[in-house]
């Protein structure tokens, strides 16, 4: 049976072979030429005690239709002055309704870090996400085979992008860790099936070494799990649904930047 993840990745290849049909890499190298260097969101993200990466999110393929985000650069910039050290922008166009206009108007209105969150499979992402302003870009472990990791990380790096390399399990663990990364997220929900369990977090944050950014992915809805996921070793969580369906994206952010500092301090006195 064919998993949600590979029919995802089916259709993003299809929508990737229209826009190469219409942008070739010369011209996105020219657009990258025209921009100013990314950000440094690894750097900033190393550099915090506890961060809220908070996610611009229409849909997704459990939930279906999540939000109506009429201005995607006005919620991004509610989300900055919570405290969001980092703007997630989905760019899948299929199953989440994103598209590289949310990321064009996120990334002109915000002045921290922006990541394109998308299913990466071929270089030329890589360079589409730089020339449309992407400062950090994500690297799914099980969407990908060991060469073609190296390789999109390689490329995102000489780009002076960073990459957040994503897994599910230990043995994704062990595929990631080859990559010297400095940013790992642990995502909760399981990409074959779209089932959740904040367990899985609790399971692998631990076993990402201490100079490695730990970041909590999905299935976070309150200030409690915030506080448990920075307990068991997470430096960041990246939120989505919770933030575009509770009302008050701003100051949820300000409040569980604020919950996850003192739970990181705490984690750090007692010891991991």
């Amino acid at each position: 049976m064919t998993s949600v993840l590979a029919s995802i990745i089916s259709g993003v290849q299809e929508d990737l072979a229209l826009r190469m049909q219409k942008v070739s890499i010369d011209t996105l190298k020219s657009q990258i030429e025209k921009l100013p260097p990314a950000l440094p969101a690894a750097k900033i993200l190393s550099n915090r005690s506890f961060s809220v990466i908070a996610e611009v999110k229409r849909a997704s393929p459990s939930k279906g239709h999540l939000s109506n985000i009429s201005d995607p650069a006005q919620l991004a910039f509610d989300y900055q002055a919570g405290g969001a050290q980092v703007i997630s922008v989905l760019t899948e166009e299929r199953r989440f309704n994103g598209t590289l206009a949310d990321l064009d108007a996120v990334r002109s209105k915000v002045s921290v870090p922006v990541l394109r969150k998308d299913f990466m499979v071929t270089e030329y992402q890589v360079w589409e996400a730089r020339a449309h302003g992407a400062d950090l870009i994500l690297l799914i472990v099980a969407a990908l085979g060991d060469s073609e990791l190296s390789q999109l990380n390689a490329l995102a790096l000489e780009l002076g992008m960073s990459v957040l390399v994503e897994i599910h399990d230990a043995a994704e663990l062990e595929r990631a860790l080859a990559l010297n990364p400095v940013l790992i997220g642990v995502n909760a929900r399981n990409l074959k099936t779209l089932e959740v369990d904040l367990a899985t977090c609790f399971k692998l944050l631990p076993l990402i070494p201490e100079h490695i950014v730990a970041i909590a992915e999905s299935g976070i809805s309150s200030t409690a799990e915030v506080q448990e996921l920075a307990n068991c070793g997470a430096q960041a969580v990246l939120v989505g649904e919770a933030l575009v369906t509770g009302g008050t994206p701003s100051e949820t952010v300000r409040e569980w930047t604020k919950a996850g500092e003192l739970a990181r301090a705490n984690y750090l006195i007692n010891g991991s």
